[in-house]
Parts: structure tokens; C-alpha cells; sequence
């Protein structure tokens, strides 16, 4: 039978290592929301100057959102964008309050992916993380569509396409299953004859998409928008 010092011995064991577990997680929530704060805030002034009006078109997701001129690209929708710059689908999990309760919207475009694969994410974690952001959506608004915009291929990154585009297909699976959910294939018009990113389409740092790339995206995504709003 074990003394009662060796039980609260080991029970100080026990609650020792369940701290040392969490305290990783802890750290990595704390540093997100350091990382995103200024971003938060700005988009919550943007809020309080113009107040955002429910059943909107929100666009969502990391740089390639965020660089994104929509009212240049895609005029007369009445898109709002929130994108920000390096975020992971974790990212835009982790602050839903901030970035989408406020907006209400009828339809969430949401681009993310391409740096969770660049952070050595596996395509099973980047679906599973998009479908913890879905399940936010449904439960907030349940009659909102989510379109997931496919993870674009790069020169940049061409090295880790193969695990994007199995996060891709892992992700059209999801939408396949749900009436509230869609994916966009930007990514097959982006790639040339020899089955690699066209060159053309990126800036300089052959990752982010120029005027060119974003056209092709436009020409793909301007027709589900469906009427356009009054502005």
C-alpha cells in the first residue's frame, strides 16, 4: 500500500506535467494574440467608422486577401476585407468574434491554408482546422455559405504544393458534404502546360499574386458573388 508522501508525491508528479503540456498551448494563444492585436484594432476602428451592415459579402484569410483590392477587382459588391497578413486558418479561428460576428454576413470567402502548409502544418491538421471554423460559422449563422478559396500554387512554395494540394482536395471533400460550403478551384487556371505555376502571375517575390493573378482569380470568383449590392 502506498504512504500518503508517496501519493502526494506522485499526484504533485502528475499535476506537474499536465501544467508542462498546457503551458505550450498557453503560449502559442498568448502569442497570437500579441501578433494580431494591431491588426484586431484596426479592424475594429474600421468597424466604428462604418459600422458594418448585416448580410454583407466578407472576404477573410491571409495576405492574398489582405493585398487584394475587391472594389478594384471586384466592384460594386460591397465586399469588406479582412485579411491579414502571415495568418493561419487557426488564426481567423481563434478571433471569429472580432473578425466575422461583427459583419453578420450572408457569404464568407475565405482564403488560408498556404502558410499553415509553410509552417510544416499537415494537410489533415489545415482541414481540420477549417472545419473548426465552419462549425463557428454554422452555430453564429446558420444560413451563411462559406467558399473556400484553394490554396494557390507558387513558385515560392512549389516545394510544398503537394501537401497544399492535399489539403485542397481534403477540403473539397468537406465542402462536398455540406449544402453551406463550396470550393473555388483558383488553383488548376494558375498552372501552365508543364503542370507548374505560371510565371506571370506573381510579383517579385514570386509568393504573392500581381495585377495578373488576381485577375485570374476575378474572372473566377466575380460570377458567385451573384447581384451586386447597392453601395
Amino acid at each position: 500500500m502506498n504512504s500518503p508522501k508517496r501519493t502526494n508525491a506522485l499526484l504533485q508528479t502528475i499535476v506537474l506535467t499536465a501544467v508542462m503540456l498546457l503551458l505550450p498551448l498557453s503560449a502559442a494563444g498568448a502569442q497570437s494574440e500579441s501578433r494580431w492585436q494591431q491588426a484586431m484594432d484596426r479592424f475594429a476602428e474600421l468597424d466604428r467608422e462604418s459600422p458594418p451592415k448585416p448580410g454583407g459579402i466578407l472576404f477573410l484569410g491571409s495576405s492574398s486577401v489582405r493585398r487584394w483590392d475587391l472594389e478594384r477587382w471586384l466592384p460594386g459588391h460591397g465586399a469588406t476585407n479582412r485579411g491579414f497578413g502571415g495568418s493561419q486558418i487557426a488564426d481567423s479561428v481563434r478571433h471569429f468574434d472580432r473578425l466575422v460576428v461583427p459583419h453578420r454576413p450572408t457569404s464568407i470567402f475565405f482564403y488560408a491554408g498556404d502558410n499553415d502548409i509553410a509552417a510544416s502544418k499537415t494537410a489533415e491538421q489545415v482541414a481540420a482546422d477549417f472545419d473548426s471554423f465552419t462549425d463557428l460559422v454554422k452555430s453564429h449563422f446558420p444560413e451563411t455559405k462559406v467558399w473556400f478559396i484553394a490554396i494557390k500554387p507558387s513558385l515560392a512554395r512549389w516545394h510544398r504544393w503537394p501537401a497544399m494540394e492535399e489539403a485542397n482536395q481534403r477540403i473539397a471533400e468537406l465542402c462536398k458534404s455540406d449544402p453551406r460550403l463550396e470550393y473555388i478551384d483558383v488553383a488548376t487556371p494558375t498552372l501552365g502546360a508543364d503542370g507548374k505555376p505560371l510565371p506571370g502571375i506573381f510579383v517579385e517575390d514570386d509568393l504573392h499574386l500581381n495585377d495578373a493573378g488576381y485577375q485570374m482569380w476575378a474572372d473566377v470568383i466575380e460570377p458567385l458573388l451573384g447581384a451586386k449590392q447597392d453601395s
